[in-house]
């Protein structure tokens, strides 16, 4: 299914001056734009058992990353239409919405939360920080951000099935306000240019179809001087850990995926998705391209995970 330039949010909004739900392109028209949610249901073929497809063809590249700018071409290591590629995204976190924390736990071996907690000591929140978090439907950076000090938090998420969840869990934790939830496409945010101190995006930038598209976007919404950071897998950088790393995404995780969370398919695809992402080095420089100045890396459990960032200026 193709991702229309559409959003919707899923609750009121209390400061429109963050979320005034103006598209770019459809703003041109006097639309107002809308998104409609796909269906949850399988879009992708299944993955089970498959090889990765051979290098010697330049367009069919191995298990590594993706050429530049091609990521959108790539379902995992399945050749896609890029039109088709945020409807199957969507498709995956339909299925693991509810049971995301422990997709992560599987992932990670738990460590995700350090991790995300090592992301908020670079965040610094404070009481007058406004933070968007992208990809972020769960809530579990912006509970974080409050938790610290943070002013408000905005949360869009391309999946309806992943903002409910993050929205109910705001609701048992007795978070009724601070936090704002709305649906919408990394690509094309329903978000004010210049309005926000901290852009955030964990777990989710190598779901994105046009990952250069996603980051101007994120420097548009930035005012000058705020900060971007990704938290994302990444690639390891000590040999004997890249070795059993790919054992445990490509043996392990889809057997327990399967086994735990009745979805082979789906984790099967998120460990590809990490191959395919772009190594730190490389995402580095297409984040200085955007326009974001002292772009720094730092590794994570030998690289298993990295954060990027870099000042919006």
């Amino acid at each position: 299914m193709e991702q229309t330039a559409e959003s919707v949010s899923l609750c009121s909004i209390s400061r429109p001056e963050i979320l005034p739900y103006a598209n770019r392109r459809s703003a041109s028209r006097g639309a107002r734009p809308r998104w409609r949610m796909a269906p949850a249901r399988a879009m992708f073929p299944a993955m089970s058992d498959r090889t990765p497809p051979s290098s010697a063809d330049p367009q069919q590249p191995a298990s590594g990353a993706a050429p530049s700018g091609a990521e959108g071409n790539w379902f995992g290591f399945t050749p896609v239409d890029p039109s088709a590629k945020s409807g199957l995204v969507r498709a995956v976190f339909d299925s693991v919405a509810t049971n995301y924390d422990l997709m992560n736990d599987l992932m990670s071996g738990g460590i995700h939360r350090l991790w995300k907690d090592t992301l908020m000591d670079l965040v610094a929140p404070k009481p007058d920080m406004t933070l968007l978090d992208v990809a972020g439907g769960t809530g579990d950076i912006a509970f974080r951000f409050l938790k610290r000090g943070g002013g408000a938090a905005v949360v869009c998420d391309i999946t309806e099935a992943m903002v409910r969840v993050g929205r109910d869990r705001a609701v048992d934790r007795n978070i009724l306000s601070g936090v704002q939830w709305t649906v919408g496409d990394a690509e094309r945010l329903p978000i004010a240019s210049r309005s926000v101190d901290a852009y955030t995006i964990a777990f989710g930038l190598r779901n994105v179809t046009r990952i250069d598209e996603a980051i101007k976007e994120a420097h548009r919404v930035l005012k000058p001087g705020g900060k971007f950071y990704c938290l994302e897998f990444s690639h390891v950088v000590l040999p004997v850990l890249r070795k059993l790393y790919d054992v445990y995404s490509f043996q392990v995780l889809p057997f327990m995926g399967r086994m735990v969370a009745k979805d082979e398919a789906s984790y099967r695809y998120l460990a590809e998705s990490i191959r395919r992402f772009p190594p730190q080095a490389d995402l580095a420089k297409r984040i200085e391209a955007a326009g974001f100045g002292a772009v720094r890396v730092r590794n994570l459990s030998g690289g298993i995970a990295a954060i990027h960032s870099g000042w919006r200026i």
